[in-house]
């Protein structure tokens, strides 16, 4: 599996977060978010792509509150 970009990265580990789990997902988000490695449209560009829009919408919501 390649890595294409962080945002790619993190919503691709929402979508498979019930193989490595979801808190490693919350983790590889906060960090993310932190760092200013993406920003809120990237993330939820990907978040579409991927299919995972929905599920991270409330982390993403919480994320910015």
């Amino acid at each position: 599996m390649h890595v294409y970009s962080v945002p790619k990265t993190i919503a691709d580990a929402f979508k498979y977060r019930n193989k490595i789990g979801l808190e490693v997902a919350l983790e590889a988000l906060r960090d993310g978010w932190r760092a200013r490695r993406f920003t809120m449209a990237e993330i939820q560009r990907n978040a579409r792509i991927c299919r995972v829009e929905r599920v991270m919408r409330p982390y993403l919501e919480a994320l910015v509150a």
